[in-house]
């Protein structure tokens, strides 16, 4: 089993900047297993969408959509991965969840409003 626990979202003007952060936890296999670690996220009515993935030995994919706004990174030694997000907009309001590939199954952080309003 493996437990994600995720901070740093909140409300934030148009322009602004937020740092999310996933720190996972579990058994010494999983944490030496931690495999692609990454960020959706989440809106009413729409279907979740990959905002950003990182693979162990750090490969990158961002979404169009987040491309030079958005920067994830990873500390293997913490099991972290952080999200980056300058240059907000509001369509940028979401709730964004982070996961990890621990072998063949994802875990799911419980999820974390990112709110971008006036």
């Amino acid at each position: 089993q493996v437990q994600l626990v995720e901070s740093g979202g909140g409300l934030v003007q148009p322009g602004g900047s937020l740092r999310l952060s996933c720190a996972a936890s579990g058994s010494s296999f999983s944490m030496a297993n931690l495999g692609n670690m990454g960020w959706y996220r989440q809106t009413p009515g729409k279907q979740r969408e990959l905002v950003a993935s990182i693979t162990k030995g750090g490969s990158i994919n961002y979404a169009n959509s987040v491309k030079g706004r958005f920067t994830i990174s990873r500390d293997n030694a913490k099991n972290t991965v952080y999200l980056q997000m300058n240059s907000l907009k509001p369509e940028d309001t979401a709730v964004y969840l982070c996961y990890v590939v621990v072998q063949v199954r994802n875990y799911w952080g419980q999820g974390t409003q990112v709110t971008v309003s006036s």
